[in-house]
């Protein structure tokens, strides 16, 4: 018998820290003055582990996998950018704009879960685009409608369209791509991921619909929501800025789902809307401004959602990683 479970694959860092190679774009990253350098991991670290036992009592399966000291991979705890699976049984590998995070992509991860009994049964690696330059950095590039199999997608310097129709081809999706906008000192900017400004949960969707500066994307993005069912809850940029669009609705058999935000992300949001989401979702918060401030990231991207099949009798195994190359 086969069976699926809310799993999400976390990797557990070991020498977290500001990466200069993702601070060009990526302007929720700073390195701040309030803690010493040496300071920086220990505090990340403890906010790491804090998500994980949350996680785990609200019933959510952590395949949780230790970092490794060489390579150096100072952003090896957002493996959302990396990987992704599906129901299909598809896994898919991607393609990095900065080299020291194209490293964190390990095969032996995949294997681990498949010796573990997760079903892999076709395997996709674009990470080739990454030698002309054409990047998209998985569900950081792309917002994931599962059901209704749309996928959107702001384009940056890390979300290449040329990709984006590949990836849409391989798995059947329609794409929904747009531009979207942050300020940035007096600059107006792209925002460097999809998945700082819209989530897609049951029912709903937050969204940080002024980001989108054309009226024209804006309604088209509205428009594809509400014909899949999804009400907006609109994000200021301010909210935005907050990590306020960076959560993640995790599925619990028999109970209401939970959305996972940090405890800024939560903050930052008022009463109408935190009502709105409880109407639909449990809002589980965890502090994360380590991680936040140095790697300009927050919960979602710490958590890859594993959509594989599971199997329950441990002499039935997959395919090994290895036959799809």
């Amino acid at each position: 018998m086969i069976q699926q479970t809310p799993s999400v694959l976390m990797i557990r860092p070991v020498a977290f820290r500001y990466n200069p190679q993702t601070s060009a774009d990526n302007f929720f990253q700073c390195r701040a003055s309030s803690i010493q350098e040496w300071e920086v991991h220990p505090a990340a670290l403890a906010e790491f582990d804090e998500l994980v036992r949350r996680l785990r009592l609200e019933g959510i399966e952590v395949e949780e996998v230790e970092d490794t000291l060489t390579p150096e991979t100072p952003d090896s705890l957002f493996p959302n950018n990396w990987v992704s699976f599906h129901d299909d049984g598809t896994v898919i590998f991607y393609p990095m704009m900065a080299e020291n995070r194209r490293i964190e992509r390990r095969i032996d991860i995949i294997e681990n879960l498949i010796e573990k009994g997760f079903v892999v049964s076709r395997f996709i690696d674009l990470s080739s685009f990454e030698h002309t330059g054409k990047y998209l950095e998985g569900t950081g590039s792309l917002v994931l409608d599962r059901k209704n199999r749309v996928a959107y997608a702001a384009l940056s310097g890390r979300t290449h369209p040329e990709v984006l129709k590949l990836w849409s081809a391989s798995l059947d999706y329609e794409v929904i791509s747009f531009n979207a906008f942050q300020i940035a000192g007096s600059d107006r900017v792209p925002v460097y991921h999809t998945n700082v400004l819209l989530s897609i949960g049951t029912g709903y969707a937050l969204v940080g619909a002024d980001c989108i500066d054309d009226p024209n994307e804006r309604e088209k993005v509205l428009d594809s929501l509400e014909k899949t069912g999804h009400q907006p809850i609109y994000l200021s940029e301010h909210q935005v800025e907050q990590f306020a669009g960076n959560v993640l609705e995790l599925e619990r058999a028999g109970d209401l789902p939970i959305l996972v935000m940090s405890t800024c992300a939560r903050n930052a949001l008022n009463g109408r809307q935190i009502s709105e989401i409880e109407s639909r979702a449990k809002i589980v918060d965890v502090p994360l401004p380590t991680i936040e401030r140095y790697g300009g990231g927050s919960a979602r991207c710490m958590l890859a959602e594993i959509f594989l099949s599971h199997h329950s009798a441990p002499e039935e195994r997959s395919l090994s990683i290895y036959d799809f190359y």
